[in-house]
């Protein structure tokens, strides 16, 4: 059974930082292309940042360069986002994804969602 769990959300001050995490179970998580993608309300989900399977290389949003780092660890299963300089707009939900082969096709995999508020 695959489970993505993120945690780490919660309410920080603008300027404020946080760390989510995103613990995968049930696939082989090292070789899964790991996202962030968030959500604000009334909005549509949009990607915020990106790392492939052995790290490397990373994408992020206009909106988060230079503020937010994307990271793994794959002897943890376990996915990352530092996210500094925090603003009101950063406000949404915070989904994990996982996106692989397998023999039977592409796989796509979602967690719950943790939210961030941003507010004084």
């Amino acid at each position: 059974q695959v489970q993505l769990v993120e945690s780490g959300g919660g309410l920080v001050q603008p300027g404020g930082s946080l760390r989510l995490s995103c613990v995968g179970s049930g696939f082989t998580f090292s070789r899964y292309t790991m996202s962030w993608y968030r959500q604000a309300q009334g909005e549509e989900r949009e990607l915020v940042a990106r790392i492939p399977s052995a790290g490397g290389s990373t994408n992020y949003a206009d909106s988060v360069k230079g503020r937010f780092i994307i990271s793994r660890d794959n002897a943890k299963n376990t996915q990352y986002l530092q996210m500094n300089s925090l603003k009101p707009e950063d406000t949404a939900v915070y989904y994990c994804n996982a996106q692989g082969y397998e023999w039977s096709g592409a796989m796509d995999y979602w967690g719950k969602g943790t939210l961030v508020t941003v507010s004084s």
